[in-house]
C-alpha cells in the first residue's frame, strides 16, 4: 500500500458554527455541508470535517476532545502577508515566524490557535517545492 494524500481529518468541537465561521472568514475556506447535514471547511483537494462534542460520528477517534487538533497548513502567502491579515482580523499569534520542517522541506511558519484552542500551524516553503525537490 502507498499513501498518496491526505483527504480530510476531523476536528470535535464545541460549537460548529463558530468554527466554520472561524475557518471561512480567518483561513479563507470554503464552507460545505455534506451527509446529514454536516459542515466542513473546504480547501485544496483537502477538507476538515467538524463534528460537535457529544454528538461524535461514529467509528470516531478514542478520546474526541475539542482543542486536541494540532495541523500545519500550507499557503503561498508571505509570512510578512499572513501576519498583517491575522492582526486585521484580530487573531493573536502563539508564535511566529519561525523555521521548521514540512513534508517537503523548509518552511516558515506561523501558530495560531482556533476557537477550541487547536493548534493551527499556517506555512510557507521558503523556496518552490515540487515533490520533494527544490525548483
Amino acid at each position: 500500500m502507498k499513501i498518496s494524500r491526505l483527504d480530510h481529518l476531523v476536528l470535535t468541537v464545541k460549537d460548529v458554527e463558530k468554527s466554520c465561521k472561524f475557518y471561512n472568514e480567518v483561513l479563507g475556506m470554503e464552507i460545505v455541508t455534506f451527509g446529514q447535514d454536516r459542515k466542513a471547511a473546504s480547501f485544496g483537494e483537502q477538507k476538515i470535517n467538524f463534528q460537535e462534542v457529544g454528538k461524535e460520528i461514529d467509528p470516531k477517534a478514542k478520546y474526541p476532545t475539542p482543542g486536541s487538533g494540532d495541523f500545519c497548513l500550507i499557503t503561498i502567502d508571505p509570512p510578512a502577508s499572513v501576519l498583517e491579515h491575522l492582526k486585521k482580523k484580530g487573531v493573536p499569534v502563539e508564535l511566529g515566524p519561525v523555521q521548521r520542517t514540512g513534508a517537503l522541506g523548509p518552511i516558515t511558519s506561523i501558530y495560531i490557535r482556533d476557537l477550541d484552542e487547536n493548534l493551527v500551524e499556517i506555512s510557507s516553503y521558503t523556496q518552490v517545492q515540487v515533490r520533494g525537490k527544490q525548483s
